[in-house]
């Protein structure tokens, strides 16, 4: 019989890591017409955002950045331009924003403690 927890049950290899980032605004030499400041940041723990006291972030820079920052949490290939590559354009053709993404930490999940779907008895083959 299975038991309404036994999602949660272990299973050898049912861990995985992510980074979590830091999202600094940063300055160019052209003037930021968005409702952001250079200093402005925020921190992603997992499927977790973030922000300081008090401070706000503009919706539409941020669900410009939204879909990076699941591809930035993951390992990548030292040759990826997901490695490489951390300064995002603002949204805005306008605004001379741009975002600093930074892995600052790494953080082990197990998978039956973000999902009910059972682990597959098999790996998948690529």
């Amino acid at each position: 019989m299975t038991h309404p927890e036994s999602h949660r049950d272990t299973h050898p290899d049912d861990s995985f890591t992510l980074y979590d980032l830091r999202v600094d605004v940063i300055a160019t030499d052209r003037p930021m017409v968005c409702n952001h400041r250079e200093g402005d940041y925020f921190e992603l723990s997992g499927e977790n955002l973030r922000f300081p006291d008090g401070q706000t972030f503009p919706l539409y820079s941020l669900a410009g950045l939204l879909p990076i920052l699941p591809a930035k949490q993951r390992e990548t290939h030292p040759a990826d331009w997901m490695t490489t590559d951390t300064d995002i354009a603002c949204v805005d053709p306008h605004c001379g924003g741009r975002f600093r993404i930074t892995r600052t930490a790494r953080r082990t999940f197990r998978h039956g403690d973000v999902t009910v779907v059972p682990m597959p008895s098999t790996p998948p083959h690529p």
